[in-house]
């Protein structure tokens, strides 16, 4: 499996992922290859890459370069058959297999909740800091089907959506 990342001084923070994804990897049984590109036009051959490694299926770590070109890269993955797990349900809408992330629409939600008390005189620095609590899993099965790739049932039942 390859976690495929950009490495920019815009994006410093993407060791942090490829740590705990090797972590997490490493009682399962599975092999990690580190893709990092640092511009976009070296998507194509990170693409090429994978292919020629055997690479089964990617983890996309989320950067802006990525969602700004998330086409590209769903387009690519289908034709060269890699299996994709994306940072946001964008990449499924486009065609890519499955995403796992927090609700960006809860996230905004939340956000407006903290723009609320600052306009109402709560100091920012006293607000306390967030994590994510609501994530959503969202499976393109139209993809799924023409990669030939079977997704069980009791995985399609914990899909927050199914697009088909």
């Amino acid at each position: 499996m390859a976690v495929v990342t950009n490495i920019t001084s815009a994006n410093p923070d993407t060791e942090a992922p490829v740590k705990e994804i090797k972590i997490a990897a490493q009682p399962l049984g599975v092999q990690i290859q580190v893709v990092a590109l640092r511009e976009a036009n070296e998507i194509e051959g990170i693409f090429s890459l994978m292919t020629r490694e055997r690479v089964q299926a990617f983890i996309l770590i989320p950067t802006p370069l990525f969602t700004y070109h998330r086409k590209v890269i769903v387009d690519l993955a289908s034709k060269s058959r890699l299996r994709g797990i994306y940072p946001h349900r964008g990449y499924v809408e486009a065609g890519g297999l499955m995403s796992y992330a927090a609700n960006n629409a809860d996230l905004f939600r939340r956000a407006a909740s903290f723009v609320d008390k600052i306009l109402k005189g709560a100091n920012p620095a006293d607000l306390p800091v967030e994590q994510p609590t609501k994530f959503e899993l969202v499976i393109n099965l139209k993809t799924a089907k023409e990669m030939e790739l079977k997704i069980p049932p009791q995985v399609l039942m914990w899909a927050d959506e199914v697009i088909k």
